[in-house]
């Protein structure tokens, strides 16, 4: 295929956003493909759950039926503001497979702890759902091969899948997309992205608390359930590094052949949070250099570290210059867009699943952080054969606000106020 037919095909055949849904056609169409009711459930009921609820709400002839949280008080509040009746308000750990049994679900928003995203997801694909899930989709190894797995099996049956990297699906990223593949910049050679910020809550111990409730009230600042703010936060502008790579790349797709790096070196560490145990065990500043096959790179950088230099963006730079990859804007917010166009594909039938790009992002992520903490550079291959879990994958429903944390406090807090064990470049081994 030519470079100007293969950039014509990029840009009708769906590719970028997965469907035609990088279009308005299909908030247009989202309505004239039937009219039955899509029925949602919701399982995880905090902040980013609701959100992503009320946003796939503003679609016409939808309903959210049943929620599920770990937590008693995060499902009744769900409730409330969803209008739920009792019967089908659940709450503990197994509570997502009493929402996934419910026959007239077609649609299953999950919007739990990350480490939680890929048990929750295959057992959606495994009860026949329609799923969108938020990001990040993984935070280990194990969790990134079981997505892999499910993100298939959703390909076997049908199923349509979507993942909360709005960008895919808000019209400034769509044209800069466009642009690129133009030839804007040329032929990229790299691209740099940033998530630099002064950080985000955090949410102090309580007395009635057991170790399992506190983790799981803070669950940002503990890897088995967050991943760290690389894997959290930045993989939203990691995506954008892959998606750029993606396009211009001519063995690539939006599906099982999305570009990843191939290997990593990186550098990290805990500076501004080392003297308070509330932070947990994540650093608060990466800085990733990732490789691709074709020898091109990713420069990443993400920190929480108040009154420094700020910067959420992406850039690529090509043998014509560079800029931004972002572009003009316009057209509906992403974060209902991206429910309208999984709705579309659900409709009509087309081939819609980000599951692969949201996996391979988020394992993106999860090798930058493993450079990071190990200090090693770190192969994709190596990794996702070897990498350790972090997750809980076995007896996770069998799991209760009283069982033990996989992440242990020290007996001792150290002299520097740290409460847990913080991973030291050229001792943290990474498998």
């Amino acid at each position: 295929m030519s470079q100007t037919n293969r950039r014509n095909f990029l840009k009708t055949s769906g590719i970028i956003a997965g469907t035609a849904a990088a279009t308005g056609f299909v908030a247009r169409s989202a309505h004239a493909e039937g009219s039955d009711k899509i029925k949602a459930v919701l399982i995880g009921c905090g902040g980013r759950g609701k959100g992503a609820a009320s946003d796939f709400l503003q679609n016409e002839n939808t309903e959210v039926i049943a929620v599920a949280d770990a937590f008693e008080d995060n499902a009744k509040g769900a409730a409330n503001q969803f209008k739920i009746a009792e019967d089908k308000v659940f709450w503990g750990f197994d509570a997502y497979r009493k929402v996934l049994a419910i026959a007239e679900a077609q649609y299953v928003i999950i919007a739990t702890p990350p480490g939680f995203r890929p048990i929750h997801f295959k057992a959606a694909i495994e009860a026949g759902k329609n799923v969108f899930m938020e990001k990040p989709c993984c935070v280990d190894a194990p969790g990134f091969n079981m997505l892999i797995e499910a993100a298939k099996m959703a390909d076997a049956k049908g199923l349509k899948v979507g993942v909360g990297l709005q960008r895919h699906h808000q019209q400034s990223y769509i044209n800069g997309i466009n642009e690129i593949i133009d030839g804007k910049y040329g032929d990229i050679l790299y691209t740099r992205v940033y998530w630099n910020g002064g950080g985000v809550w955090v949410r102090g111990r309580q007395p009635q608390w057991t170790e399992m409730e506190y983790q799981m009230r803070n669950w940002y600042y503990f890897n088995w359930l967050c991943g760290d703010n690389i894997c959290e936060q930045h993989v939203h502008n990691i995506d954008i590094g892959n998606w750029v790579m993606t396009v211009t790349d001519p063995n690539a797709d939006m599906f099982e052949k999305y570009a990843h790096p191939v290997e990593v070196n990186a550098m990290g560490g805990r500076e501004v949070r080392k003297n308070n145990p509330n932070f947990g065990e994540i650093f608060d500043h990466h800085f990733c250099e990732f490789t691709y096959a074709d020898g091109r790179k990713m420069f990443s950088q993400c920190r929480h570290q108040p009154n420094t230099w700020n910067s959420v963006s992406e850039a690529a730079h090509g043998t014509k210059g560079y800029g931004g990859v972002s572009s003009r804007g316009g057209g509906r917010g992403p974060y209902q867009q991206e429910h309208t166009d999984l709705i579309a594909a659900i409709k009509s039938g087309a081939k819609y699943n980000e599951a692969y790009l949201g996996a391979y992002s988020s394992m993106t992520a999860v090798i930058g952080r493993m450079a990071s903490y190990s200090g090693k550079t770190i192969k994709w291959d190596d990794a996702v054969k070897n990498g350790k879990a972090d997750m809980i994958y076995e007896g996770h429903d069998q799991l209760t606000m009283q069982s033990e944390a996989p992440v242990k406090p020290l007996d001792a807090p150290t002299a520097a106020g740290e409460g847990y064990a913080i991973a030291v470049p050229g001792v943290w081994m990474p498998w």
